[in-house]
């Protein structure tokens, strides 16, 4: 059944009739043209799919749309600000922390997540938080530096 969704989309405010069961990957990937959320598994196991909703990581192609009427979604479209690249997209880009790059959105944004909730991550607690963000290419080291890099110049620290 179709229904006015509205929601924050990358910091501007957006409404869409839509049915409200569909998944929130569809709607943004070919209704507003944000492609950076990929479909992956389909399933909610590889994270090339994560997108923010209020901060956090969530799987966009397990999500309905309804489940963001009245709240904020970030996609990697949205992370940089002011044309400045957000300093997690920075450091994966200066870690080469990407291969063919169809897991990096994900991968940023669920590290964008881990950062919100503790700044101070060990290299065990990134890899723990990450595990569920697959990457086939094999990244995963330059990842975690990427990672650590962000959080330090976040923290107001010297870049790794």
């Amino acid at each position: 059944m179709e229904q006015i969704i509205k929601f924050k989309l990358n910091r501007r405010p957006v409404s869409i009739t839509v049915d409200g069961d569909r998944m929130l990957l569809w709607v943004l990937r070919t209704d507003f043209g944000l492609t950076g959320a990929k479909y992956g598994c389909g399933e909610g196991f590889c994270g090339s799919c994560t997108v923010l909703v209020d901060g956090q990581a969530v799987r966009s192609c397990q999500t309905p749309v309804k489940a963001v009427q009245g709240r904020e979604v970030i996609t990697i479209e949205g992370l940089a600000r002011n044309g400045k690249l957000h300093p997690l997209q920075e450091a994966f880009m200066k870690h080469d922390a990407m291969q063919c790059g169809f897991c990096t959105p994900g991968m940023i944004l669920n590290a964008y997540s881990l950062l919100r909730k503790n700044n101070k991550l060990s290299v065990e607690q990134i890899k723990a938080g990450m595990e569920d963000n697959l990457c086939r290419c094999g990244a995963h080291p330059r990842i975690v530096e990427a990672i650590l890099d962000a959080a330090a110049q976040m923290k107001g620290g010297k870049r790794r």
